[in-house]
């Protein structure tokens, strides 16, 4: 299987060392013959997920899953990313997807997790929990759509789970910010109206954000991806695995149309010379006391 070895960050394009400069830290200390490993980190609602990743954004044993602790403050949830973190393995950075906005590393809302992560600086506290390794963080949804993105033309994310985000990517960079707010596909609104009713609204959605947006693809992630009607949404939306919240965080370690290339060139050698991988195994971490 062919590999691409990854960029380092001096050959980021300006619109990449944006991103990189905002919501995270220097590239790790690696000896040449180590290959770098990443530790991504999805945050969500109801569970915390992560898994590791080799340069290329492939995935490197189990997914594991902790359920997104009661009392959704910083110290409670750092606490759960440190015993995913002892549970995975040895790794050299970090990258995370947060349900929120962040700048600069620092939380600027977080309406599906606690109040006190308001102005919370995510990147330096992760660091210190995880001995000071390198961390870089995004919103959720914009890990979510460099996982999926094919890197050409006009794509759009739509993240469905305890809440609702949006990424939008032009020819693979990322348009920061973007936040569609589409409140009425939450995750409590398919437990009050069923998923009949909850897909006829994100139909409607689906037909505004087109007219919006024009764009080429839209890819619909999240936790409730799965619950989609795949038979009903139109021929230029995909419905991608949840998964591709993790194997996107490599991606906030490189420059995002460089990365897709790569991906999409990876997939193209395993179809011509080998049979699809199997997907990795995911386990729940067990809980502690």
């Amino acid at each position: 299987m062919a590999k691409q070895q990854a960029s380092r960050t001096k050959n980021h394009t300006p619109a990449a060392q944006k991103v990189v400069s905002q919501n995270g830290s220097a590239e790790p200390q690696v000896p040449h013959h180590e290959p770098i490993k990443t530790l991504v980190v999805d945050i969500g609602g109801t569970g915390i997920k992560s898994m590791i990743v080799n340069e290329v954004g492939e995935p490197i044993g189990e997914r594991l899953r902790l359920p997104t602790p009661k009392r959704k403050t910083p110290p409670s949830v750092l606490k759960t990313i440190h015993r995913l973190a002892k549970l995975s393995g040895r790794f050299h950075r970090v990258s995370v997807g947060f349900p929120g906005t962040i700048r600069n590393g620092v939380i600027l809302d977080a309406v599906n997790l606690d109040p006190s992560w308001k102005h919370f600086n995510l990147i330096a506290a992760l660091g210190k929990t995880l001995r000071k390794k390198p961390v870089r963080a995004a919103n959720d949804a914009d890990v979510q759509g460099y996982g999926a993105i094919s890197g050409k033309g006009v794509e759009l994310v739509l993240t469905l789970g305890t809440g609702v985000g949006s990424s939008l990517f032009i020819d693979g960079r990322l348009v920061p910010n973007l936040e569609v707010g589409k409140n009425r596909l939450r995750g409590s609104e398919l437990e009050r109206i069923g998923k009949k009713l909850w897909n006829n609204r994100l139909l409607k959605v689906i037909a505004k954000l087109e007219k919006m947006f024009h764009y080429d693809r839209l890819y619909i992630g999240g936790g409730n991806a799965v619950q989609v009607d795949i038979g009903r949404v139109p021929g230029n939306v995909t419905v991608v695995s949840n998964l591709n919240g993790l194997l996107g965080g490599i991606a906030l370690w490189e420059e995002a149309a460089h990365f897709a290339a790569s991906r999409q060139e990876l997939a193209n050698n395993n179809v011509k010379h080998s049979a699809p991988p199997k997907p990795a195994a995911e386990r729940a971490a067990p809980r502690g006391r």
